[in-house]
């Protein structure tokens, strides 16, 4: 028995999925004054639970030391995030028919990097964003942005003001909280009648299949499937009539909901059929998620045998990217400076600070020219093409490029 209970329909939790040790919170990044000072590490262990089937991390340190004013992430570096974001505000506009009369929030707004596109089209927004830092950036482009955690409590208060939302989106944000019910059960009480709540997270049965257990980390408290996202937004008085498959993040879902007492229509096909190949993929089999651990491993052997390999030889093996994700593969394999010698960013956020854990150096991309690494390990690999493009001039000396998920790949 873990002694942990399922933070939706709160069973005990008995069954692991995926055990990664101990690791420091992921966008943690070490200032260089601070480089001889001890690091927190948590347990990065996750379970299963047998009823609702959510499978998720237990909540070691609070969203608020999270996500605080030193939160690293803004969604604005990454270009293709930037067109995807653009594309659904030309998408939405159209489908739902927003405009000047209309209102969009977005749950967890970061940098303004979407909603920015929505008032260029005229589109009242308003973003909620926890991290006073990024706000600041969002509210530089014009993007209204409240300080503030998303629940019930914030629901209550903007519908008080009369803001309810035509539209409420959140991306990447579902599996960020620790209180999935209070942040689910806020949702119809900022929607409209007749309004839309759409949600974008990576889909668990990707996560399986395709060995993605980096995108464990502190800030997931969450990994989600669409049948278990239904159940939780039919406790909550709503219900899923869309869903769209994405290749962001290595494979997303974007579900479409509404308001049950409004449902209308039944669901479109795409529901159907995505509930019924997740019941063949097994997720409702507890030997599905007992068999991942073992994946796990084989995929840290590969990555040290290439390393130490490379090491051997004499090659000089470079990290590009400072993402979530590559943090926890990093200190799960427990790589070193001795196998990578720095990783390079595009954020200057990020650049002259040194991964957790790790403690390997974060340098601007210009840097890699004139270091001439034999080997550049791509750790954001769900941007492998982008980054491809972006650095395609280090092969004019013969890097080449790698990938560790799902399993290590030497790019041709």
């Amino acid at each position: 028995m873990s002694g942990h209970h399922c933070r939706f329909c709160f069973s005990e939790l008995r069954q692991s999925f995926c055990d990664l040790g101990m690791s420091p919170l992921s966008n943690a990044f070490v200032d260089s004054q601070r480089l001889a000072e001890s690091e927190l590490f948590f347990p990065l262990h996750v379970y299963v639970c047998h009823e609702c089937w959510l499978v998720q991390l237990p909540e070691h340190e609070s969203p608020q030391q999270i996500f605080d004013d030193r939160y690293a992430y803004f969604s604005s570096y990454s270009d293709s995030w930037l067109a995807h974001a653009r594309r659904y505000t030309e998408d939405m506009a159209a489908r739902f028919g927003l405009g000047a009369h209309s209102l969009v929030v977005e749950i967890a707004s970061n940098d303004g990097y979407l909603l920015q596109y929505f008032g260029g089209r005229g589109v009242p927004a308003l973003g909620i964003e926890p991290a006073e830092n990024c706000a600041i950036v969002a509210r530089g482009k014009g993007v209204e942005t409240l300080t503030r955690f998303f629940g019930v409590s914030t629901a209550r208060e903007l519908a008080a003001q009369g803001r309810h939302a035509d539209l409420l989106l959140g991306n990447n944000v579902l599996a960020h909280v620790p209180d999935i019910n209070d942040f689910v059960a806020g949702l119809p009480l900022l929607l409209k009648p007749n309004g839309v709540v759409t949600m974008e997270f990576p889909h668990l049965l990707n996560l399986i299949r395709l060995n993605q257990f980096d995108t464990i980390y502190h800030e997931h408290y969450s990994y989600l499937s669409l049948t278990t996202v239904e159940r939780i937004f039919a406790v909550h008085g709503l219900v899923v009539f869309d869903v769209q498959q994405l290749p962001t993040h290595g494979g997303s879902l974007r579900i479409f909901a509404r308001h049950a007492a409004n449902a209308g229509e039944p669901a479109l096909p795409a529901v159907t059929a995505l509930r019924e190949a997740e019941q063949e993929a097994g997720l409702a089999d507890p030997a599905v998620y007992g068999a991942f651990g073992q994946r796990v491993r084989e995929v840290k052997f590969k990555l040290l045998e290439f390393l130490i390999g490379a090491a051997r030889e004499g090659k000089k093996v470079w990290g590009y990217g400072a993402p979530a994700k590559g943090n926890t593969l990093l200190n799960y394999c427990g790589i070193r400076g001795d196998l990578i010698v720095a990783t390079v960013d595009r954020s200057p956020h990020k650049q002259g600070k040194y991964l957790p854990g790790t403690h390997i150096p974060i340098r601007s991309p210009e840097t890699v020219s004139e270091a001439k690494p034999d080997y550049l390990l791509i750790l954001p690999w769900n941007l492998q093409e982008e980054i491809a493009t972006q650095m395609a001039h280090v092969r004019d000396w013969g890097c080449r490029f790698v990938v560790p998920i799902p399993d290590v790949r030497i790019l041709p």
